[in-house]
């Protein structure tokens, strides 16, 4: 079969991701080809691209992930748009996402003891505690936007973890916000965090918030660049200066990290660390009350919630794709790929893989297997991946058990998130049966 390039060219795009993941375009490539070209068109004011090699079946996404020699995270980052300048690339070579061991393996062991089973033991409980407190919030409404009632959730607590004091998390929504959602224009700028009620260095780090929206040569600021999250980096240096003991702040003073190590470090943190949790469950959920005899089912037997959050996981993967840059000629595929050419790994393509997934557009809370790749694999595997876990897991049983007869509000469709990388709902409207 022979596709057109434009066709192809749609999993690029990010109006494609506003109707939904493509999915359909995705089966197609991948019964034709494991790995397809494809170009990088302009979008709006971001300039066109050079392109890159899709790889879209689950087992060529495991060997591009666990070959870290041979497909780079380090070489050109890991977003498919290229960095705009070389300072811009320097800057982002220092975040762990973007490194290659050993380097990434030295900064994965300074923040790993945040996640051990017995630092999850004790965050365990608050975890519960706020998942309780967002339900009995809503509880006697009967209605209420999904998308709102977990948000809150993982800000809260990634703020316990990093040691950022509660009056100021929703700034770590905003900046999440403006990373994660940068080509949909409701999230692009923004800037909800007001002064009222934040902290000293909270409303001081507003006055760092940036206002320019393009560079000097009229370019749109990179929305991962230090000009573009100005106000996040005065404010993680004003608060490694009174870090809480035994905060993940504390443990990256206490790990040696340099300027743009400790600024990349709380950038992942601070914008990775909500996104799984934040897109995955509302996503889950809306599959969950998209196939209603899987939600009696959920309900009747609630000791399958654990395997319900893993199809959650695969069947709405929080991140479409990850970018790498081959570090020499390789085959993949059947194809030549040449030193230099960005590879991305197509994680929402790879979680549909018929040859892995039987039946894979069916959700099914009780699949077993999941080999999932929604987490990660190799050496790059989600360091949070088992908070991620817990944080569904406490939400989605409270939510079963308080929140009867859960369904879509008809008329009110689920609003996504305009992204070629992120896949997130804005709005979910939801009603119950309420009770007090």
């Amino acid at each position: 079969m022979t596709l057109d390039q434009a066709y192809v060219n749609q999993i690029f795009l990010p109006a494609t991701y506003a109707g939904g993941v493509p999915y359909g375009i995705f089966r197609e490539l991948r019964a034709t080809a494991p790995v397809w070209w494809v170009e990088e068109p302009a979008v709006g004011e971001w300039p066109s691209g050079p392109g890159y090699w899709a790889v879209l079946r689950h087992g060529d996404v495991k060997h591009v992930l666990r070959n870290p020699a041979v497909f780079s995270s380090q070489s050109g980052a890991t977003q498919i748009r290229d960095p705009d300048t070389a300072a811009d690339l320097e800057f982002a070579r220092a975040m762990m996402l973007n490194q290659d061991p050993p380097d990434h393996s030295r900064l994965r062991r300074i923040v790993a003891g945040a996640f051990t089973p017995r630092a999850l033991g004790e965050l365990a409980a608050g975890i519960e505690r706020h998942a309780a407190d967002a339900v009995r919030e809503v509880r006697a409404r009967g209605e209420a936007d999904f998308v709102g009632l977990v948000a809150d959730l993982p800000v809260r607590t990634l703020a316990w973890i990093m040691g950022v004091p509660e009056q100021d998390r929703q700034l770590l929504q905003d900046w999440a916000n403006r990373v994660i959602g940068y080509q949909d224009a409701d999230y692009a700028h923004s800037g909800t965090a007001g002064p009222a009620g934040l902290s000293d260095i909270g409303r001081a780090a507003l006055a760092h918030r940036p206002t320019a929206r393009t560079t000097a040569d009229g370019r749109p600021v990179n929305p991962r660049s230090r000009a573009a999250l100005a106000d996040m980096f005065a404010y993680a240096h004003a608060l490694a200066e009174r870090p809480r003991p035994g905060s993940m702040l504390a443990r990256m003073r206490e790990g040696g990290l340099d300027t743009a190590e400790f600024e990349t470090m709380f950038f992942l943190f601070a914008v990775a660390g909500n996104e799984t949790v934040r897109n995955a469950l509302p996503g889950g959920v809306l599959a969950l009350l998209s196939h209603p005899e899987q939600y009696r089912l959920l309900c009747d037997r609630p000791e399958l919630v654990p395997s319900a959050v893993e199809e959650m996981l695969r069947y709405w993967p929080p991140v479409v794709d990850f970018r790498r840059t081959a570090a020499q000629d390789v085959e993949l595929g059947g194809r030549l790929i040449r030193r230099g050419e960005k590879v991305v790994v197509y994680h929402a393509s790879a979680n549909r893989d018929e040859t892995v997934f039987p039946d894979p557009d069916r959700f099914d809370v009780t699949r077993t297997p999941n080999d999932h790749v929604s987490l990660g694999f190799g050496p790059h595997f989600c360091v949070g991946a088992q908070l991620a876990r817990l944080q569904m897991t406490a939400m989605l049983r409270r939510v079963l058990a308080e929140l009867p007869g859960l369904a879509l509000v008809p008329g009110a469709a689920p609003d996504r998130l305009v992204s070629n990388f992120q896949n997130g709902l804005k709005h979910l409207q939801v009603r119950w049966q309420p009770r007090s």
